[in-house]
């Protein structure tokens, strides 16, 4: 009897209807709440700009540095890249893979955030200058701010990579960071081509 406890130690397993496993579905369910929360300020930008009847965009005297902005973009796509060969490298047992993968993927987030912020401090416009520096504070802001909560997750991830924590078989640390810095970039493209194309 006592042997037959212990064996079932805890609370029992959690049923599993899921074809998604349940750290995996977490951060998709979380992401999903994201996404709601980009979409609101986009309805906010949409308003400012399509409801308002904007004739030119941005509107005088405001100016966007769509080349720089650009690059910034070509930065971030290419951390994608070096995310995605860092979990692939972890899969296939490669740690110098990971690691550097996820050091290329840290430097480029970061080498992103911070000319993000080099874009703010030069832009010659701020958030209360009307409604369109508002949307566009607001949707860069809101971004960057995500880009920094993926950089944190990375860091954590890297430690982990150098002190030898991942394997094949177990690498949620890597992959579930992975999906977070992927949807960044992916909602990236959506902001730059949404303020600084369209």
């Amino acid at each position: 009897m006592e042997a037959h406890a212990e064996a079932h130690h805890g609370p029992p397993v959690a049923n599993q209807s899921s074809r998604v496993d349940a750290t995996t579905l977490g951060m998709l369910l979380f992401i999903a709440s994201e996404i709601m929360l980009f979409g609101s300020f986009f309805t906010a930008y949409f308003f400012v700009r399509v409801v308002n009847g904007a004739s030119e965009w941005p509107p005088h005297p405001f100016h966007l540095p769509v080349f720089v902005a650009g690059v910034n973009t070509v930065i971030l796509l290419t951390s994608s890249f070096t995310m995605h060969w860092s979990l692939q490298s972890i899969k296939r047992g490669n740690r110098a893979g990971l690691q550097a993968g996820l050091v290329l993927t840290l430097c480029l987030g970061l080498t992103f955030l911070l000319t993000q912020a080099r874009e703010y401090s030069r832009i010659g416009f701020a958030p209360h200058d009307g409604g369109f520096g508002s949307v566009f504070y607001g949707l860069t802001g809101l971004h960057g701010a995500h880009v920094f909560v993926g950089l944190t997750l990375l860091t954590f991830a890297t430690v982990r990579a150098f002190r030898g924590h991942f394997t094949p078989e177990a690498h949620w640390g890597v992959e579930i960071p992975g999906i977070y810095w992927h949807f960044v970039d992916v909602m990236w493209i959506v902001v730059y081509t949404t303020v600084y194309i369209l």
